[in-house]
């Protein structure tokens, strides 16, 4: 199975987003869960479990629950508002004995909520084009992963390897990976045996 990055996503009941991030438990090498943008506006992310995933190919994901039921759903990135400090200031009105007191936004903190990615704890969030590093260098970047339907393990990630008019998509066995990063993953090859492992067609939902 399939569960590609940057694909539309379907709902039970109609086309509900797009996927924007896998959530991996890295001692068990599973997807856990799946972050989905909702197509409706204000275009929140969700937190999905896998096991909601019905069907997934390189150009769709379908899920189990409704549109609504989505909608209920955690949210992947939630704000914590932190209070501000505030600048305190008087204004004085000629020729009335009086002062207008008011208060300022500290100019640094425009925005005083802070975003917090809803991970469960000892599990990381990799989107798409996470670079992936060889033993000696950069090799290419995550397009998806292959899952074992059955026991629910990634069995391979799917790789985007070599240039712009030469790239190719390359299979990398679960053993090879090193470890995971939320900024990289690692594998145990070099650049070399990275250039040599199978290529494989996957047809993408732009093609």
């Amino acid at each position: 199975m399939d569960v590609p990055i940057g694909v539309e996503v379907k709902c039970a009941d109609e086309v509900c987003g797009r996927s924007t991030y896998v959530v991996i438990n890295p001692a068990t090498e599973k997807i856990t869960h799946l972050v989905v943008k909702e197509r409706a506006f204000p275009n929140q992310q969700r937190l999905v479990p896998i096991e909601e995933v019905s069907e997934a190919t390189p150009q769709m994901i379908r899920l189990r629950c409704t549109t609504e039921e989505l909608a209920a759903k955690k949210f992947f990135l939630e704000r914590e508002y932190i209070e501000m400090p505030p600048i305190e200031a008087y204004a004085y009105a000629p020729g009335e004995m009086m002062f207008w007191p008011y208060v300022l936004p500290d100019p640094e903190l425009i925005d005083p909520a802070i975003k917090h990615e809803n991970i469960p704890e000892g599990e990381l969030a990799i989107r798409r084009h996470t670079p992936v590093l060889a033993t000696d260098g950069s090799v290419g970047r995550v397009d998806e992963f292959l899952v074992d339907p059955t026991a629910g393990g990634i069995t391979h990630l799917v790789l985007r390897h070599g240039h712009l008019w030469g790239q190719r998509d390359v299979t990398v066995p679960v053993s090879a990976i090193a470890r995971l990063e939320e900024e990289a993953v690692h594998l145990k090859l070099s650049r070399e045996e990275v250039g040599k492992l199978p290529s494989v067609p996957v047809r993408r939902w732009w093609a």
